[in-house]
């Protein structure tokens, strides 16, 4: 059996992701052989529930489409929860006899063979999470008519695992729903606003029997109506995502094939007074009860109490008398940057204890606002907290997050053995109201009355720590002070004086009131709360911290991703290198 190098696995699982439309990618290249799990693991198939087909043509080659076909293995368990053996995909094409002829990319499946209405893939290896398994290429047969519909089903096989078989559906012909790109303005100003009448065309052989609008904004955008046939709902903040807003509005009528439409009252694009870097993404798919279902994801979501969204014809060709032919055109988005600011404040703490004492400290910041900050397309880290151990010190415990760099702030080989300074990234999002709290445990080594060290919030290139958006640089420092004399613990002075913003330059040395933060967020809100689990944040952060876009999806199987934001690949997140 040929074994699939890493590049090669990681080829089919951008391929399936591309074509199934999902939101999470595998991060496989270079990985170790994944342990076996010690009871029987049980993984589950997936892909698109259906398919559309362009008809066979008159003249020329039909032309093709892809269904990825997913595998998800739920461990969580990204070190030990693999399955290391040789397993068997093998599908019964049948179902699609007559109606549709499938082949498979030969270079992203390279162990996949088709002999007659069966066909077999081989491979080794199963990592946690979801992965792309193979790609079919399907295209009508010769003789079907507009109509014809068939399944695949998909099993597995492999000695000491179980697999949960997967049925997708072919048909051929069926709308096209084409969203039309909007001219926006991009560059803003706080309270702007600007109309989105949002335009469509269906291109396909069939009527579209209603729509389904999909609307997603970041929290720095904010569309003031409420539709009645809509239903909205917005991130949780105790979880992984962008804090943007989703609205599933129900179109109803006939959307004829030949026919564009665009909504019969513009909608309101507002940017509000948090916003910075933003992002709005509007997609049209056929409605349907399964479709809504997916999108929600199981999120809660309130219905609009205003008057109805409706869609009416622009112009109107030929209606030629179900599922998308071509899922790829149905969404467009628009990225907008807002002159806004956000004051990122440092706090420190001060304690105290006697020589050879284990004292526990909390340092951080937060982020006044008025800006949330979000890099929602490149996935990269807002900020880092660089934090300087006190002299006299060292430490003994550390949030997940952080790492030990050299007393300059350079590469430290050793991660396990106190160091003199540590540097701890925040996740690709920022809210207003939020930051990031760090606990630290210190042991008093030698008692020296009033040694301080310097908590700094800065640009994530120690080079330019200038944080760009910040306007306030004199409260991005503030100290951790241990023993302060009289108990005080003076948070002394940064190095920068007030900056010139007016500012005290005396920083906090203890973490501000989330309840009066501008935003008026408790802590539970904060982008990246928690300084114990790396990736934690509000924005992008868990599976998702994903590196660049709020995009949705073409296929039932990927818009369960929806709610939990969109960000597609994880893998060049972390970027060590470039921090050290």
């Amino acid at each position: 059996m040929t074994r699939s190098t890493p590049r090669t696995v990681l080829h089919r699982a951008a391929g399936s992701f591309a074509a199934a439309g999902l939101l999470a990618a595998a991060s496989l290249a270079g990985a170790a052989a994944p342990a076996q799990a010690a009871d029987t693991p049980v993984f589950t198939l997936g892909g698109p529930a259906e398919t559309a087909l362009h008809p066979y043509p008159e003249n020329g080659r039909p032309k093709s489409s892809t269904v990825g076909i997913s595998l998800n293995n739920p461990s969580e368990d990204e070190e030990n929860g693999g399955f290391g053996g040789d397993f068997t995909l093998t599908f019964d094409l049948s179902g699609v006899a007559g109606v549709a002829d499938v082949k498979f990319d030969g270079e992203a499946n390279p162990d996949c063979k088709v002999t007659g209405t069966k066909a077999v893939c081989e491979d080794w290896g199963i990592w946690p999470g979801l992965q792309g398994a193979a790609d079919l290429v399907v295209t009508a047969a010769d003789g079907s008519e507009s109509g014809d519909t068939g399944t695949i089903t998909v099993t597995g096989q492999a000695d000491g695992a179980t697999f949960t078989p997967f049925t997708t559906r072919l048909t051929v012909g069926g709308p096209d729903l084409v969203m039309e790109r909007l001219p926006f303005r991009t560059e803003l100003t706080p309270g702007e606003k600007q109309q989105a009448p949002i335009t469509f065309a269906n291109r396909g052989t069939r009527d579209a029997d209603g729509v389904l609008l999909t609307l997603r904004y970041s929290r720095g955008l904010d569309i003031p109506q409420r539709y009645s046939n809509c239903e909205y709902t917005v991130d949780d903040p105790d979880q992984p995502d962008f804090g943007s807003t989703t609205a599933l509005c129900s179109v109803e009528g006939a959307f004829e094939a030949g026919a564009t439409y665009t909504l019969a009252t513009p909608l309101t694009l507002e940017a509000t007074e948090r916003a910075y870097y933003d992002t709005f993404l509007y997609r049209i798919q056929e409605n349907s009860a399964a479709q809504r279902a997916s999108q929600r994801a199981g999120a809660l979501f309130e219905r609009g109490t205003g008057g109805v969204l409706k869609a009416v014809p622009v112009t109107k060709g030929a209606a030629a008398r179900s599922t998308d032919l071509n899922p790829y055109d149905n969404q467009q988005d628009a990225d907008f940057r807002t002159e806004n600011t956000a004051d990122f404040v440092a706090y420190g703490d001060q304690v105290a204890g006697p020589e050879g004492a284990t004292v526990k400290a909390d340092i951080g910041f937060r982020n006044e606002g008025p800006a949330w900050i979000g890099h929602i397309r490149s996935g990269e880290d807002v900020a880092t907290v660089d934090f300087t151990v006190p002299q006299g010190a060292s430490v003994t415990s550390k949030p997940d997050r952080c790492r030990a760099v050299t007393a300059d702030g350079k590469y430290r080989e050793d991660q396990t053995s106190p160091a003199p300074r540590y540097v701890c990234n925040t996740s690709m999002t920022v809210r207003d109201g939020s930051g990031l709290d760090l606990p630290f445990e210190l042991r008093v080594d030698k008692a020296m009355v009033g040694a301080s060290g310097a908590v700094t919030v800065r640009n994530t290139w120690l080079q330019n720590p200038a944080l760009p958006f910040d306007p306030k640089p004199a409260n991005n420092t503030a100290f951790l002070v241990l023993n302060g004399e009289g108990g005080s613990g003076s948070g002394g002075t940064t190095g920068g004086g007030d900056g010139g913003s007016g500012e005290p330059s005396t920083p906090p040395t203890s973490a501000p009131d989330p309840e009066k933060s501008p935003s008026g967020d408790s802590g539970s809100s904060a982008s990246t709360t928690s300084g114990g689990s790396a990736g934690t944040t509000g924005g992008s952060g868990g599976g998702l911290a994903s590196t660049g876009s709020i995009a949705l999806i073409g296929s039932g199987a990927a818009a369960a991703a929806l709610a939990a934001g969109l960000v597609l690949f994880t893998a060049a997140r972390r970027r060590a290198a470039r921090h050290a």
